[in-house]
């Protein structure tokens, strides 16, 4: 062996002999390193999540906060499957996800239970203010009245299976008539939707463009839109929906963790939260008190009676089942329901003893909630309800086809 190949070697050694200790203190202080880094995954937006975040950086100017924003159902979907992303807090306004993920043993107790409430939200509806103020259409007072033919195809939502507060706002439905009456309210609305938005957003966008004449919305989503033009109504009875945030099983930071929720509780947290661009009704009732004046009345009665708060756990024992119902028997058909009831209400002549059996089947809903929570949670069952929904329709069409007949 040639010497300078020798201490090339021997040099080499000697290096990695000396780095080794250093390398050994990398590894010890590895988790050191990454343990100010608090990962949070959201359905909120940007302009919701970021007040927070940086108020609460001012009392922990070492945390390092990421956040992924994902609609509720595909969050929860993540979290189910193990959280593999190691997200540390589950942040979002459908309370029925929280319980699911409690019933599945993936969230974390940190001293507030299994989650724990920040806000409350009720839905409804909005609408441009100039449209109505011109007299392009009256303004909707109840649920009811969006099924006035005034409104066929000019309203949108946006679809549960992406919309965590669209999934409330039919549990509220649900909930408020129960689940025949329920289904029937909805199956009926199908027929005055000109949309299924994927976004929630993207409902508010259209209302503002002129596109839609309503839009199905909660209402802090819909105020913080005011300064461009929309108006919000609350759905009668005012029914109180909790906004939660929850650790999660899988996460790494859960004293970081425990002092965002604490943060978020606290007076400067609460009031945070009165922002004009955020919009939420704080739990805290020292800070809601500030919003006494401006709070609606309904709203303010709503919270102070237990019969008029959203049951999220009713909510979560049917998640599955209330997102594929509304998937099989309003989305798919959607426009073949909407030309049906169309044509149904063009039957001005027909006498109400041939018009009633096609009310009966376009406000049919089939199953009822045993039989749907009981039946398998596969594409079987998927496929079967779609079926059962196409079927209805046919025979609904049927009967409107004798009556057209000149």
């Amino acid at each position: 062996m040639r010497l300078s190949t020798y201490y090339s070697i021997a040099g080499r050694r000697a290096i990695i002999f000396l780095l080794l200790p250093l390398a050994g203190l990398l590894l010890l202080f590895a988790p050191l390193l990454s343990a100010h880094e608090l990962r949070i995954i959201t359905s909120y937006q940007e302009d919701v999540v970021a007040p927070v975040v940086e108020a609460f950086q001012v009392h922990h100017p070492d945390v390092k906060v990421r956040v992924l924003n994902k609609n509720t159902h595909a969050a929860l979907d993540e979290m189910l499957a193990g959280n593999d992303r190691q997200f540390d807090l589950f942040w979002a306004s459908a309370p029925e996800a929280f319980v699911v993920l409690e019933h599945a043993g993936r969230v974390v107790d940190l001293g507030y239970g299994p989650y724990a409430d920040f806000a409350w939200s009720a839905v409804g509806w909005t609408w441009k203010a100039s449209r109505t103020a011109e007299g392009e259409f009256p303004v909707p007072q109840d649920w009811n009245d969006l099924l006035h033919p005034e409104f066929a195809q000019g309203i949108a939502m946006s679809h549960p299976l992406r919309s965590g507060t669209m999934h409330s706002l039919l549990e509220t439905i649900l909930q408020d008539r129960g689940w025949q009456a329920g289904w029937a309210w909805v199956l009926e609305l199908a027929g005055q939707l000109n949309t299924i938005s994927a976004r929630s957003f993207g409902v508010l966008e259209g209302v503002e463009k002129g596109d839609f004449k309503v839009g199905l919305s909660i209402d802090f989503l819909a105020l913080t839109r005011s300064r461009n033009g929309l108006v919000f109504r609350y759905g009668r009875p005012v029914i109180m929906v909790p906004a939660r945030i929850a650790a999660l099983q899988g996460g790494a930071q859960r004293e970081i963790a425990k002092a965002f929720v604490a943060f978020l509780l606290s007076e400067e947290g609460q009031r945070i939260l009165l922002r004009s661009d955020i919009r939420r009704i704080p739990v805290h009732p020292g800070v809601r008190a500030e919003l006494k004046e401006s709070l609606h009345p309904e709203v303010r009665a709503a919270l102070n009676f237990s019969w008029s708060r959203y049951d999220p756990k009713l909510a979560a024992r049917r998640y599955w089942e209330v997102n594929q119902i509304f998937e099989a028997f309003v989305a798919r058909d959607l426009l073949l329901r909407r030309e049906l009831w169309r044509r149904y209400r063009a039957l001005q002549n027909a006498s109400p003893a041939d018009t009633r059996p096609i009310h009966r089947l376009l406000t049919w809903m089939p199953l009822t909630e045993h039989q749907a929570r009981n039946a398998l949670k596969d594409r079987e069952t998927l496929l079967e309800w779609s079926e059962r929904s196409h079927a209805i329709l046919r025979d609904a069409e049927a009967l409107i086809r004798r009556l057209e007949r000149p």
